[in-house]
């Protein structure tokens, strides 16, 4: 498990076993991760090379990330109030040839480019509802972020997102 400066954030490697068959990890054990409630959903996410999705958080979810495909670029942003670490950002190159999980706990904002074709996994501790869906633009200037690949493949939810400073006055 590696340190974060994002308080609440870890990047935890996932063990591996491989023969000349192929390999297995596993990608998620409760036990394994005691900083998370119950996991309640998971989902797969599939993006193209170039493809950003974010930034979201979300006020009552934690999030377990693990690649399954690809490499991706990954930014997270704490806007949590009374947070000792709101305002920090953190960038993460996850890979799935080197799988890890990256648990990130209600109000991180989160955001990934597809570096390569990628698959996602991610578990979540809430069922979704729409309701708790927040964000704001990936490219706020503010963020301070320079994404990898120019010109990336943003939805239109995403590319008409509230800038950041109006997201952090809603959290004070």
């Amino acid at each position: 498990m590696s340190e974060s400066p994002i308080n609440g954030v870890v990047v935890r490697p996932l063990e591996a076993f491989s023969d000349d068959r192929g390999s297995l990890f596993e990608a998620f054990r409760q036990d394994a991760f005691p900083e998370v409630p119950a996991i309640v959903q998971a989902n797969v996410s599939r993006s193209r090379t170039g493809v950003l999705r974010g930034m979201h958080f979300h006020r009552r979810q934690f999030d377990v990330w693990v690649p399954v495909t690809g490499r991706f670029h990954v930014v997270l942003y704490d806007v949590r109030a009374g947070s000792s670490t709101k305002g920090t950002s953190l960038t993460h190159r996850l890979e799935a040839e080197a799988p890890e999980a990256l648990v990130i706990p209600p109000g991180v904002a989160h955001g990934f480019q597809a570096l390569t074709d990628v698959t996602l996994l991610y578990l979540v501790t809430e069922p979704y509802d729409g309701t708790d869906e927040h964000g704001f633009r990936f490219d706020d200037p503010d963020l301070g972020v320079s994404w990898p690949i120019g010109d990336p493949k943003v939805s239109e939810r995403d590319r008409k997102a509230p800038p950041l400073r109006d997201v952090l006055a809603d959290t004070t």
